[in-house]
This record gives structure tokens, sequence and C-alpha cells, in this order.
């Protein structure tokens, strides 16, 4: 049997930090370390236990968790997993915390904190486990490079799906796309509350338009439509989204392969399909139909990945046309856009 995910709490709430000690105390996945009120009594309970996963509350007293976290990744980088509130100030820090370096998130619910927990129990477990296994990237992953120059492109339709650390790879591809890029259809695995504010950050920092999808939209070149957390995104004839409340797909509203096996129907051949860093599984079979329609898939590689889960489980399936590190995905997707249907991108130059 491996050895239990040692996990330090952070978090100045004595009652989350006991249900967060019940919750993972009743899996013997898990070993509870030690918990802190506050950054200041965490930072020796760091350095005492030196723990595999922290889970770090976003408002503390005497440091904020987004300064500890910066501390965290600079001096001792450690998988974080935030534990914040599912509120527009929460969520907005949460970004923050993703951007500089957090795994992933988990949303406090709201009200009574006891009423929404047991809820999570399931959440909470599978998002520590991953983190254990994650690779830390601290800060930024890749540096502002600016966007790329207009150009001409041909009638193209890119689809993105990403889970665990994704946030930080959609950012880096999204600012190196020009003002008329193709459209942009992403799902992100996040709380509901969270991909508003996403998308918002998002449409600050790039060239294109970035919204969170409404229902009936027609996708156009130059913008980026992202699914609303706890809705299922598909692509209609006439390029038109349709957003739902149906049942959750591979355990999750939106869900990857939904979306990807929507644009294969509509677009087929020409459709580019990208599946980065995340746990689990979903998008792996809808890339594959992807693929299967004639589009060119690309799949984020293990070494620039946070978790190398959904591209993996894509690439063993034979999924994944070429598989490459972020840093090189977006120049190689504007590459196949303008080259046109059916051409390899070994015969764009540098992808050889």
């Amino acid at each position: 049997m491996a050895k239990p995910v040692r996990v330090l709490i952070v978090d100045d709430s004595a009652l989350m930090r006991q249900m967060l000690s019940a919750i993972l105390g009743s899996d013997p996945r898990f070993d509870v370390v030690d918990t802190a009120s506050d950054p200041l009594i965490a930072r020796e309970k760091i350095k005492r236990h030196n723990p595999d996963v922290i889970t770090l509350d976003v408002e503390m007293p005497r440091m904020n968790g987004l300064d500890f976290l910066e501390k965290i990744m600079k001096l001792r980088p450690t998988p974080v997993v935030m534990i914040s509130s599912l509120t527009s100030e929460g969520s907005e820090a949460t970004l923050k915390a993703l951007e500089i370096g957090a795994v992933d998130v988990v949303g406090k619910p709201a009200g009574f904190i006891g009423d929404g927990m047991e809820e999570l129990r399931q959440e909470i477990m599978t998002k520590i486990l991953a983190a254990a296994e994650s690779q830390v990237k601290p800060g930024k992953v890749l540096p502002w490079k600016g966007p790329s120059k207009p150009g001409t492109f041909l009638d193209r339709v890119i689809a993105i799906g990403a889970s665990t650390g994704g946030v930080p790879a959609i950012g880096a591809i999204l600012q190196a796309l020009p003002s008329n890029a193709p459209p942009v259809v992403i799902v992100q695995h996040m709380p509901e509350s969270f991909t508003g504010r996403l998308a918002n950050r998002l449409d600050h920092i790039c060239e294109v338009s970035v919204c969170e999808a409404r229902n009936g939209q027609v996708l156009e070149p130059g913008h980026v439509y992202v699914a609303p957390g706890g809705r299922m995104m598909r692509l209609m004839p006439g390029r038109q989204l349709r957003l739902s409340d149906e049942v959750k797909v591979n355990g999750f509203r939106p869900s990857v392969d939904v979306l990807f096996n929507s644009v294969a129907e509509c677009e087929s051949a020409r459709a580019v399909g990208v599946l980065l860093t995340g746990m689990g599984h979903d998008g792996a079979k809808g890339l594959l139909r992807l693929r299967q329609s004639g589009a060119v898939t690309f799949g984020q590689d293990q070494g620039s990945s946070v978790v190398y889960g959904m591209p993996r489980v894509a690439h063993l399936l034979g999924a994944v046309c070429h598989q490459l590190p972020l840093s090189r995905i977006s120049d190689a997707l504007l590459d196949i856009c303008r080259a046109g249907t059916g051409v390899s991108i070994s015969a764009v130059p540098g992808f050889a």
C-alpha cells in the first residue's frame, strides 16, 4: 500500500480545521500531520513536518493567504490546494492563487460551513490526491511574450479542455493569440462562481475577446467562450452554443468530452482540439473522436503539465496527433490554422 499523503491544514476557522481533519482522517490514504490557524504558525509547522500537500485559506490573520502562498512557492515549493469562499471576492483571490502556483481550489459552501462540507468530501479528497502527484510550478507558466501579429486564418474552430493546472496554461495560450484568431471554445473544470471571473481576467490580458459563454451565442473570430461552471456546453450547427443543466459526464459539468464530441460532429476537419493538464480522463475520448473526424489534435506533454492525467490518457488512446510542451502549443495552433485543412504540422516550419 502506498504511503498516506501527509497534509497540513491552514485555516483561521477552528470549525473548518476540525471538519477537514475529520474528513481526511476518515480515509487511510491521508495523514493530517498538523493544523495551523495562521500563516506564521504554519511556517514553523511546514519546516517541522515537510507535508506533501498544504490546504490554505485565503483570508487569514497576520498574513494574507496569497502573500503566504507566494512565500511558499519561492522558499519551499509545495503542492497547495486553496480553500476559498464562493463569493466574487473569494473567486478573484483564488484565481490569483492559481496564477501564483496553487494546484487547485475547493469552494467553501455559503452559510453554515457544516451544511455543505459533507457534500464536498469526495472533491476534497480527489483534489488533495491529485495535488500530491502534481508537479509544482511556481509563478506564471510562461513569460509574457505578447500576442502574434494578426494574419489571415482559415475557417477553423479551436476547442480546449483543461482541469488541474489549467488556469495559467489557458492564459499562456490565449495571450499569444492575435485579435483576429479563429474562435475558441473552452471547458475548464472550476466551481460555478469562478468561470465568469476567469473570463473577465483573461479578457483584460488578451488581445482576443474572452467571455463566459451564454446560451445561443454564435461563434465569431477573435472571440473566446469559456463554459460556465455547473452547465454543460455544446457546439451546435451554425456554430451556435447550447448550454444545459443535464447530468454530469465523467463527474463533470461542463465536460470536455461533451464539448469535444459536439465540435467533432459540427466541424470535423475544420476543428483543432487541445487537451491540457488535468487529473482523470475527461476529454480523452472526445479528443479521439475529434482526430477520427479529421481534426488536428494536440496534447500537453508530461514535462509541462501540472498533472499529466487527461493528456496522458488521450495519448495512450491514440487521440493526440502532436504532443507538445505548453510553450509551443500556441504557435502550433496558429500555424495549423494558417496551413489549411489536411496539412500536417510536420510540414510547418519548426514542427518537423
